[in-house]
């Protein structure tokens, strides 16, 4: 019922930037809440950041606070996660989240299928 595609991953040298987007579509109600979370080889996956879509609100993990600023465009059903400054360590896949309300008004949370990053030093 929800789709998400994610795109921006790609390889970078330590101190740079990139910018990942993730879209939703499919049929579904409203989406209440999006957000980012990232796996590295070997670790569990973490959160990363989140924002409401309803008043814009942000949550961020302290690992990437100061240096990641997640944002929407709820008219396109689109997040953002504009990442500075990154290091080695922050090379991972990273896996778009959706919580959304279906037609029916029940809660589903949706994943994508994921973009690779890579932080050479």
């Amino acid at each position: 019922q929800v789709q998400l595609v994610e795109s921006g991953g790609g390889l970078v040298q330590g101190g740079g930037s990139l910018r990942l987007s993730c879209a939703a579509s499919g049929r579904f109600f409203r989406i209440d809440a999006m957000g980012w979370f990232r796996q590295a080889p070997g670790k569990e996956r973490e959160f990363v950041a989140t924002i409401s879509w309803s008043g814009g609100s942000t949550t961020y993990a302290d690992s990437v606070k100061g240096r990641f600023t997640i944002s929407s465009d709820n008219a396109k059903n689109t997040v953002y996660l504009q990442m500075n400054r990154l290091k080695p360590e922050d090379t991972a896949v990273y896996y778009c989240n959706a919580d959304v309300r279906d037609l029916g008004l029940r809660r589903i949370v949706s994943w994508g299928q994921g973009t690779q990053v890579t932080v050479s030093s």
